[in-house]
């Protein structure tokens, strides 16, 4: 397998991976980039090829605020300083790699769903500038209030506990006011929504649909185009069935599974 094309990274908060992050993981690795997985523990079913790292190479993990909100929320943060620093490709560990990205392409980012938002699963751009460090800015000093919110949204927030860090009350308030929310905002604050791609190259299916995964009947590369890139599954939305069970023999989950000599049933959630 040669490794000759951008590196890509992604982080990992536990001791195992589910089938589908293996499966995503690997599938880069076989289009030609080298991997890195950065992780808080010791995880031991990771794909042969992948580079582990301390996740601490970037930054500290707070786990009292992974306990109050989300692995999810933690990467949020994560992904752009790993950018800054290293100058990978971030991936979901949810995002499988369906073609390889393309060399001398900064801005790597697109749309999802239906709405028009972006989001931030693929995220390539340069290690400086304007959207990376309003970006940064953002986690590294927390505004009272994200500035795209409005009265409802402070109201909610105001009857949360002040004693609950900061971080956590947003959070607590809008979900995804650390990942798509702020990424769309900042993207269009600094000019860099133009560089969008369209939703095909990196969303082909939309996160409202993401059923069609596990479906054998389900016809799932309908929805890729010339232009695909990645396709993501969005595991976190996906029902908690397929986490403790494996693919339906023909879904395209399976079929990518065989196509990458990954076996569900050694990586299934217990939880």
């Amino acid at each position: 397998m040669e490794l000759n094309r951008r590196p890509v990274a992604s982080l990992w908060i536990g001791p195992r991976l589910h089938y589908i992050n293996q499966m995503c993981l690997k599938s880069h690795l076989v289009q030609g980039h080298p991997v890195t997985l950065y992780c808080t523990d010791t995880v031991q079913n990771v794909p042969d090829g992948v580079t582990v790292r301390p996740a601490s190479e970037i930054m500290q993990i707070d786990s009292a605020i992974v306990a109050e909100t989300s692995a999810s929320f933690v990467s949020n943060v994560f992904r752009y300083k790993m950018i800054a620093k290293t100058g990978a490709i971030w991936i979901d560990t949810d995002a499988y790699c369906h073609r390889p990205f393309p060399e001398g392409l900064d801005h790597i980012y697109g749309g999802h769903g239906m709405r028009g938002a972006l989001n931030c699963g693929v995220v390539g751009m340069p290690q400086t500038g304007p959207l990376i460090e309003a970006l940064l800015d953002y986690y590294d000093n927390l505004p009272d209030y994200p500035a795209w919110w409005g009265k409802r949204q402070h109201k909610k927030m105001d009857k949360l506990p002040a004693s609950l860090p900061k971080a956590v009350r947003i959070y607590q308030t809008e979900r995804t006011a650390f990942g798509p929310q702020a990424f769309t905002y900042y993207a269009e604050k600094t000019g860099h929504l133009e560089h969008a791609m369209s939703n095909d190259v990196l969303y082909p299916v939309p996160f409202q649909l993401n059923d069609v995964f596990y479906d054998p009947h389900s016809q799932v590369e309908k929805h890729f185009t010339d232009a695909t890139l990645s396709v993501h599954i969005y595991t976190n939305a996906s029902r908690p069935w397929w986490r403790k069970n494996p693919p339906l023999p023909g879904s395209y989950v399976a079929r990518m599974c065989d196509q990458l000599d990954i076996d569900p049933k050694l990586a299934l959630a217990d939880d």
